[in-house]
């Protein structure tokens, strides 16, 4: 079947969403989080696009982006070439990190631009890893509240002040942007990380796939005792959902 054409943007803006292959987490530690930033900064000096939100996620990242000088395609790609490239440096690995076709989005007016921004923001609520927008680390929040790093905050603060903006962000909602499934999160993504590095001892996605066949089942199993979903351990280790499940 052929691929959909994207839908183009009057105003060049658009909220985009990458994700791990298969659902893979796509950043282990803080470094890596810093590591694609910098990549994002990097890249926005070459491309000459503005970023107006992010928020990266363990196994997807989104994005509110305007396009200016090159296309959002060539944008997404020289973003995961580069970030790709260095991972799989960091990790002795090879091949695809990314899942091959990115979503996007047109935003073509005030009001959506908004919403889709909350939206970015609030991911990690809804992933039940934060309480509050601002203890997340890895959102543009608070480049807004505090000091700015990649992010355009003038084009969002002209449209509402920072006090408003604010309680706007944290205001409960049923805002649906590109959702992503959150509905088979039965303990936190940092909760079960954990217990995935005290049972297995694996610091990382590769180092549990190169476990012997017999330990890394006998591991999965447990993890799913201690409460996680096959999703969420297909997701978290890189093993194949359809093996997780018939373990």
């Amino acid at each position: 079947m052929p691929r959909t054409a994207r839908q183009e943007s009057a105003t060049g803006i658009y909220h985009i969403m990458l994700r791990g292959i298969n659902q893979q987490t796509i950043f282990n530690d803080e470094e890596d989080y810093q590591k694609f930033l910098e990549v994002l900064k990097d890249c926005k000096a070459i491309s000459v696009f503005e970023i107006y939100a992010y928020c990266l996620m363990s196994n997807h990242i989104h994005i509110l982006i305007k396009v200016e000088k090159e296309t959002l395609a060539q944008i997404v790609k020289r973003i995961g070439v580069r970030y790709v490239y260095w991972y799989n440096w960091k990790y002795y690995r090879r091949g695809h990190l990314f899942q091959d076709r990115f979503k996007s989005e047109p935003v073509e007016d005030d009001s959506y631009f908004l919403t889709v921004l909350r939206y970015i923001h609030q991911n990690p609520k809804k992933a039940w890893i934060a309480k509050q927008l601002d203890e997340y680390k890895y959102s543009s929040f608070n480049e807004y509240v505090e000091e700015n790093f990649i992010v355009n905050t003038q084009f969002a603060l002209g449209m509402v002040d920072k006090a408003q903006f604010i309680l706007f962000n944290q205001a409960e909602n049923d805002d649906k942007c590109l959702e992503y499934d959150y509905s088979d999160f039965r303990i936190t993504d940092i909760e079960a990380r954990e217990i995935i590095k005290k049972i297995s001892k694996c610091e990382n996605i590769e180092r549990f796939l190169n476990l012997e066949v017999e330990k890394r089942n006998k591991y999965i199993k447990m993890f799913k005792e201690k409460g996680m979903s096959i999703r969420q351990i297909s997701r978290l280790t890189g093993v194949n959902f359809g093996i997780v499940r018939g373990i």
